[in-house]
């Protein structure tokens, strides 16, 4: 059985940092490329990044570049996103996914994997 579960979340004042941690089980890690979205109330769920399994090769969105980044350690199974000059746009709940696929993407329903999410609330 595949588990993605979530930590790091929580409330940070602006201008604050995160690491969002997200510990996989029940599956090969290191063949999955992981990635991290988000979904604040009463908007679509994005991408924020993803880290190929490959190449370690990475994207991340316009919101995220220069800010947040993600990383991965296949000994532990877990993927990384260090989320620095945070602002109130980054408050949601924030999801990790795993694809069996070796190319980055975008689309949410291109991974075959999710975790329950973790909350993110940055105080202005």
């Amino acid at each position: 059985q595949v588990q993605l579960v979530e930590s790091g979340g929580g409330l940070v004042q602006a201008g604050g940092s995160l690491r969002l941690s997200c510990a996989a089980s029940g599956l090969t890690f290191s063949i999955y490329t992981m990635g991290w979205f988000r979904q604040a109330p009463g908007k679509e769920r994005e991408v924020v990044s993803a880290i190929s399994w490959r190449d370690s090769s990475t994207y991340y969105a316009d919101s995220a570049k220069g800010r947040f980044t993600i990383s991965r350690d296949n000994a532990k199974n877990t993927v990384y996103l260090q989320m620095n000059s945070l602002n109130a746009e980054d408050t949601a709940d924030y999801y990790c996914a795993a694809r069996a696929r070796a190319s980055v993407v975008v689309r949410h329903d291109e991974y075959d994997y999710w975790g329950q999410g973790t909350q993110v609330t940055v105080s202005s």
